[in-house]
């Protein structure tokens, strides 16, 4: 009989990131917002934002961050390649495809996921699902680049957004490794569909050029409602995981929850009664970095040795859909790679 500690499963071997170069502080913002950098700070923990230069692409950002995950695990010809972004290059093809062959991986199974700002999430599960079957190694990138969706005079979402991507490469493994996924959890709720929303473009309302409301054509959030249903949700999902992975949450060492906002990460930290000390933050650079921003926190942490290799740990994640998720595993004892956009 196989022990848990033989069992075949997915490993983190390796982690990369790009973000872009350009940085819009708070004080930039309140030039054209009716806002400041105090009003931000205090409701977001955000000071600042990456956006993509004109001409760069989510995909340019995703083959970035996944040539520096093969670079930091040494290897070269992962087998799947699953692109996590609700902001695709293009509404067809999928952007995966494209990604793989400028990474040179012809002939790769190549896909896009979109579950929003969970997309890294549901992807890492499916990974580690595909990998405890049998499937060889696969890179997981998650690239968003919400500057291009988000309305810039639109207060509640353009102070929060911002452009990057984050890759890691899964091989398999053994349970008792670093970096080895234990447990996922995955929840939808169709219910939220109005609350995160970019109501035009697609066969439900094409858009029409002179007829489509500037509205209707950009992202748009109702925050209090998401605030309290993240808070929910994710607090929910990270309770199931520890039972599925059958760790209690003080024998966690750290937490990467998706960097929506300050807030929202310091009540799933009470919510599940663990000290503020374990969450991971990464958002008062870069903002919320929509399905990125996993990656990006879990290699910055990785980079600070935020836990010892081997070490319980959890992320978890809420977006649109509503969509929610999160995975147990243990730390990774890996180095993570940075990497500018690629052109």
């Amino acid at each position: 009989m196989t022990s848990q500690r033989d069992e075949r499963v997915a490993v983190i071997r390796g982690i990369g990131t790009c973000l872009p170069p350009r940085s819009v502080d708070n004080t930039e913002l309140s030039r054209t917002l009716d806002t400041g950098d105090a009003w931000i700070r205090s409701r977001t923990g955000i000071a600042a934002r990456r956006r993509v230069a004109p001409g760069t692409s989510t995909g340019d950002l995703a083959v970035a961050a996944g040539a520096a995950a093969l670079r930091s695990a040494g290897m070269v010809r992962p087998g799947t390649v699953i692109v996590a972004t609700s902001t695709p290059d293009h509404r067809l093809p999928s952007t995966a495809p494209a990604v793989a062959t400028r990474l040179g991986l012809d002939g790769a199974a190549a896909f896009d996921l979109n579950a929003v700002c969970a997309g890294f999430v549901y992807a890492v599960s499916y990974a580690s699902a595909m990998i405890r079957a049998g499937a060889g190694d696969i890179l997981v990138i998650g690239a968003d680049t919400y500057s291009t969706i988000v309305d810039p005079l639109d207060r509640g979402t353009a102070v929060i957004f911002g452009d990057g991507a984050g890759a890691i490469l899964l091989t398999a493994g053994r349970a008792d490794e670093p970096g080895a996924v234990i447990a996922t959890h995955l929840g939808s709720d169709g219910a939220g569909l109005p609350h995160v929303l970019i109501e035009a473009g697609g066969s439900r309302c094409p858009v029409a050029p002179h007829d489509t409301p500037r509205a209707a054509r950009h992202l748009a959030m109702n925050g209090r409602h998401v605030y309290l249903q993240a808070v929910r949700r994710m607090t929910e999902s990270s309770l199931e995981v520890l039972r599925r992975a059958r760790w209690k949450p003080e024998e966690l060492h750290a937490v990467v929850a998706h960097q929506a906002n300050e807030r929202i990460v310091d009540a799933v930290a009470e919510r599940l009664e663990l000290p503020a000390s374990l969450m991971v933050k990464y958002i008062r650079d870069v903002g919320n970095t929509a399905v990125a921003s996993i990656p990006l926190a879990l290699a910055d942490a990785t980079k600070r040795t935020a836990a010892p290799p081997s070490s319980p740990a959890l992320a978890t994640a809420f977006g649109g859909g509503f969509s929610w998720g999160s995975i147990a595993f243990t730390w990774p004892d890996v180095h993570p790679e940075e990497a500018p956009p690629a052109s």
